[in-house]
């Protein structure tokens, strides 16, 4: 019987492997761990669309549990008070019912969730105030609370009126934690809301391309475990078509295993044919939704990056392009940066940061 892909290319879906952050999911464990004030207990996560954002929020809500959390993994969307306190809720009840939870099989879920009809009717008090009475009940059982939320937007107001409630709950030395995702210029965007400020005292953690060396061995480990081996030149294939996007790691290895059929060693072919299907799906997926979502202003800043084909690019010779001076090339330039469409590896210049968006700009304009 054939094994089942072990590749994820479904954005958030964990991978078999996770690939790089090794040491940022260090940190974040030992914050967990520690139930303290550790600044990581209040963190933010920037990046492209790819680099793993939902992925490793995904990864922390499951670790959670092992450290005395329950978590609620919400989006920031309209209803996301009301989904807090659901999920939340219907976390601490698969919790505490858990046989294998030594520390709190004593407690039945009757006891100690028996009441969660407060938390739900907002005729009990404010959202603020039905969040205290949850957060009170897992503090009793000495239980602590991890929210996630992803996809940012400094636009939903009620994500304006979370951020501003709790710090509140840390104030007050609750038993909670928050980690947020969102594209750079939309994190940037609320920090910058009054509202929000408490926000600006949180760790920042910016995602950015994963190491060759660790993708390499996200492929193979990957691999082997599903029972399958690689070449080394098909690696090479992968690694270098992956170009250290997390997405573009589980497209390639998806694309890649399907090639493989029945074989049971991925081969250069295997891999080069894995590699142009999934080239096609990250630009259709992601570069083009991502160009549709820039300015005019963006896209003629990226045009005269394409000069340099691939080489670092002098912010003052794009404006030059651009037929603007330095200083309004410099507000496009930012803008990109906060959008993780382009890195700046030295004072003065410019790189495409997102996989295949020169390809497909040279291919395009």
């Amino acid at each position: 019987m054939r094994n089942e892909n072990p590749f994820t290319p479904t954005f958030g879906r964990m991978p078999a492997v996770l690939a790089g952050r090794q040491e940022l999911i260090s940190e974040l464990e030992t914050a967990l761990k520690s139930h303290g004030s550790d600044p990581n207990l209040c963190s933010l996560f920037t990046g492209a669309r790819g680099v793993g954002k939902t992925v490793l929020l995904s990864y922390l809500a499951s670790r959670a549990e092992s450290f005395g959390w329950i978590s609620a993994n919400v989006t920031a969307r309209p209803g996301m008070l009301e989904d807090i306190i659901e999920r939340a809720t219907e976390a601490a009840d698969a919790f505490v019912d858990r046989p294998a939870d030594r520390r709190l099989t004593s407690i039945s879920v009757s006891k100690l969730f028996g009441m969660a009809w407060e938390y739900r009717d907002p005729a009990s008090g404010n959202w603020r105030t039905r969040m205290n009475k949850l957060l009170d009940v897992l503090a009793e059982h000495q239980i602590g609370l991890l929210i996630t939320v992803d996809e940012v937007d400094p636009g939903l107001d009620e994500l304006v009126d979370f951020a501003a409630t709790f710090q509140h709950f840390v104030r007050e030395s609750r038993d909670v934690a928050l980690c947020m995702a969102g594209l750079p210029s939309r994190v940037s965007a609320l920090l910058s809301d009054k509202s929000a400020s408490f926000l600006r005292r949180a760790a920042q953690h910016q995602l950015g391309r994963i190491a060759d060396h660790d993708v390499r061995d996200a492929f193979r480990e990957t691999l082997e475990e599903a029972g399958r081996r690689v070449e080394d030149e098909a690696l090479d294939i992968a690694v270098a078509a992956a170009d250290g996007f997390a997405y573009m790691v589980q497209l390639v290895g998806f694309r890649s295993w399907a090639a493989m059929g029945e074989a049971e060693v991925m081969t250069s072919e295997h891999a080069r044919r894995g590699a142009e299907l999934a080239r096609q799906d990250f630009i259709n997926g992601v570069v083009k939704k991502t160009c549709q979502e820039l300015s005019d202003g963006d896209m003629a800043f990226l045009e005269a990056m394409l000069a340099d084909e691939g080489r670092p690019s002098s912010v003052a010779d794009v404006a030059a392009r651009m037929g603007k001076n330095t200083n309004y090339a410099r507000v496009y330039r930012t803008r990109l940066l906060e959008q993780g469409v382009i890195d700046a590896p030295r004072r003065g210049y410019v790189t495409f940061e997102m996989p295949l968006l020169r390809a497909y700009l040279s291919e395009e304009l």
